[in-house]
C-alpha cells in the first residue's frame, strides 16, 4: 500500500511540507530564465557571468528579485557575519549560481544554510557548466527550520530538476 503513495502523500505522512505553490511557479520562472541565458551563452563561462546575465533575463521578465542581498549569519544570537545568496527571489525562493565541473556537496550545503538563515523551504542551484541546463539544477527543499545544529538541517529532498 505504501508504495501506491504519491510523494506528497508520502511527505505529508511523514509531517512534512513541500514548499508553497508560489514558490514552486518561482523556481519555474527562474529555471525558464535560467534556460534562457544557457542558450544563448552556452558552458563556458565565469560564475559571475551567468549570475549578471540571469539578473538581466530575470528584469526582463519582471521577475522580483535581490541580488546579492546581505543576510545576517547568526551564532548563539550574535551576528556573526553576513551571507550572500546570489538571488533572493520575491522573498520566496534561493538561487545560487555555479559555474564548476560537477555540484559537490558544500554546494548543497551552501543553498541549505541560505534557506535555513532566511527561514525559507525551496532553493535552486543552478550549475551553468554543463551541455543541457536540466542536467545542472538542483531542487533543494529544507525542512529543518528548528534545527540547531548543520548536521541536522532537514533536507526533504534534493533532486535534479528537469526543467
Amino acid at each position: 500500500m505504501f508504495d501506491m503513495m504519491n510523494r506528497q502523500d508520502a511527505k505529508n505522512a511523514k509531517g512534512l511540507q513541500e514548499p508553497s505553490p508560489r514558490a514552486d511557479e518561482l523556481a519555474r520562472q527562474v529555471i525558464g530564465a535560467a534556460i534562457e541565458v544557457h542558450r544563448h551563452l552556452g558552458p563556458g563561462f565565469l560564475e559571475s557571468v551567468y549570475e549578471e546575465a540571469l539578473a538581466v533575463e530575470l528584469r526582463l521578465r519582471e521577475v522580483s528579485f535581490l541580488q546579492q542581498y546581505p543576510v545576517a549569519v547568526l551564532y548563539k544570537g550574535c551576528r556573526v557575519g553576513d551571507a550572500r545568496p546570489d538571488f533572493l527571489v520575491d522573498d520566496e525562493l534561493v538561487v545560487e549560481v555555479k559555474a564548476v565541473e560537477r555540484l559537490a556537496p558544500v554546494h548543497t550545503a551552501q543553498v541549505i544554510s541560505y534557506l535555513k538563515a532566511l527561514d525559507l523551504r525551496l532553493g535552486l542551484l543552478i550549475n551553468f557548466k554543463v551541455g543541457l541546463l536540466k542536467h545542472g539544477i538542483q531542487r533543494v527543499v529544507f525542512s529543518g527550520h528548528n534545527q540547531q545544529n548543520l548536521g541536522d538541517l532537514g533536507v526533504l529532498a534534493v533532486e535534479n530538476d528537469a526543467a
